[in-house]
Order: C-alpha cells, then sequence, then structure tokens
C-alpha cells in the first residue's frame, strides 16, 4: 500500500525528521499499513503484539469485556496516537484487551524491535524516532491517569463532572465537542448507558450543563444551588491544578 508522505510528516511520532529521510526510515524499519472497517478487530485480546499501531485516520477504541460480555472502553485513540505498545515492549507480549476500529480507519504498523535495536547504517533519524515514541507513550500515561481520577469519583454524576472537566480544559473553553458517543461515553464511565442518559438530562435541569447531541457546555463559574455538586467542582478544579504541570 502506498504511504502518504505528507500524512506521515505531519505525525507527532515523525517530527524532526526531514522528509527525504522518512522513506529510507520506513524501509529501514519495515512498516505497513492497513485499513479497517468501523466495528472490525485490529486486535484481540490473548494476541501476541510485536508491532506499534499508529493511527492514520478515524478512531480506535482499546476495550476489555469480562466475563459475562460487558464491555468497558478504557481508552480511545485519535490520529497521530499510539496502540499497542505497553504490550510489544514488555516481557509479556499477549494482549490483556482488544483493539477495535470505532470508525473507517487507517493504521501504520512499525515492529517494535526495529524501532528501539538501531539498524546497521545507525541512521540519525532513527533516535528522534525513539524519543518521539517515548514522549507519546508518556501523554498516553496522562490520558490513562485522568481516567483513574474519573472512575475515582463515587456518583455518576461527579464522574461526568470530572470527564468534562477535562475535557473543558483540554479544549480551552466552556463549550466543548465530545468525539464519544453515548454507549462509548457510558463504557468509558463503566457505567449503564440509559442511567447515563438520565443523569445527563437531571444535570441540564440542574443548570450544570446544556448539551445538543454531542456539543455540551460545562457551566464551571454559573452559581450552583446543590451544595455537593458546588463542594465537588471545587474539589476537582483544585485537583486539576495541582496535576496540570503533567499534561
Amino acid at each position: 500500500m502506498h504511504m502518504d508522505i505528507c500524512l506521515l510528516r505531519q505525525l507527532p511520532l515523525f517530527q524532526g525528521i526531514r522528509d527525504e529521510d522518512l522513506p529510507v526510515m520506513l524501509d529501514c524499519l519495515g512498516v505497513f499499513q492497513k485499513e479497517y472497517h468501523k466495528g472490525e478487530m485490529i486486535l484481540l485480546e490473548s494476541n501476541q503484539v510485536r508491532s506499534v499501531g499508529v493511527v492514520l485516520a478515524g478512531t480506535v477504541h482499546m476495550v476489555k469485556e469480562n466475563v459475562e460480555g460487558n464491555r468497558a472502553l478504557l481508552v480511545s485513540m485519535m490520529p497521530g496516537e499510539l496502540f499497542g505498545e505497553s504490550f510489544s515492549c514488555g516481557s509479556q507480549q499477549a494482549a490483556s484487551v482488544s483493539f477495535q476500529a470505532a470508525s473507517p480507519c487507517q493504521v501504520l504498523f512499525l515492529p517494535f524491535y526495529k524501532v528501539v535495536h538501531s539498524c546497521k547504517m545507525s541512521c540519525v533519524f532513527h533516535h528522534r524516532l525513539i524519543e518521539n515514541m517515548v514522549r507519546l507513550i508518556g501523554d498516553k500515561n496522562v490520558r490513562l491517569m485522568q481516567k483513574i481520577e474519573i472512575l475515582s469519583q463515587k456518583t455518576l454524576r461527579e464522574k461526568i463532572l470530572s470527564y468534562l472537566q477535562y475535557r473543558v480544559e483540554e479544549q480551552g473553553n466552556g463549550s466543548v465537542v465530545l468525539h464519544l458517543g453515548r454507549q462509548s461515553l457510558a463504557d468509558y464511565l463503566c457505567a449503564d448507558r440509559s442511567a447515563l442518559t438520565r443523569e445527563l438530562a437531571r444535570m441540564q435541569e440542574d443548570g450544570l450543563i446544556r448539551y445538543e447531541k454531542n456539543t455540551f457546555e460545562y457551566y464551571l463559574n454559573e452559581r450552583i444551588e446543590d451544595d455537593k455538586t458546588k463542594e465537588f467542582i471545587e474539589s476537582c478544579e483544585v485537583e486539576f491544578k495541582k496535576n496540570v504541570h503533567y499534561i
């Protein structure tokens, strides 16, 4: 499959690597590209993972199912982000989660062994690639830490508020567009979809949020009648300011 060099040079993974070096590097690493339909499984739990995936287009979900078939969405990867790196670089290469195409997507695979071991040519760009990959892995770990913080909240309302708090700070204003649909958001929050829908409606009635489909307005600075909710939001703001230097 033809590699779009113009697309690849825009990815954070290849930042700082010259355009003329990209084809040489791709050949050196033995990368390959695949396309997936929406809903198609990219990698199943227990499969061996020997390559790092880079999302070129679309969205990839990392999911975990329990013995009863209930699904939890652990994290979603957007264009430019990595997946599978935790297994391909670890001592246990069998995946403990599955990766699924949440939309039609294109994925570039890099054999991890070739990434971390310089070739005989000792290519200069190889070291830059490793630096970029380590930074992206760090960014992803921060997102996983955010999810732990979100799920540590006691009530569904608190989880929603914590999730929106991060999205507001990420997008820079009080009106945010969520890339997750209702079912995916419920899976992310480890909640039932019906319960999530009801709670969102209640939060809108209480004046905490206003939403239309996936566009949410989050009223952080509005007066809130519920003292417990107000106290929680204030604690969220304090906690976020403590951790913002990690982002």
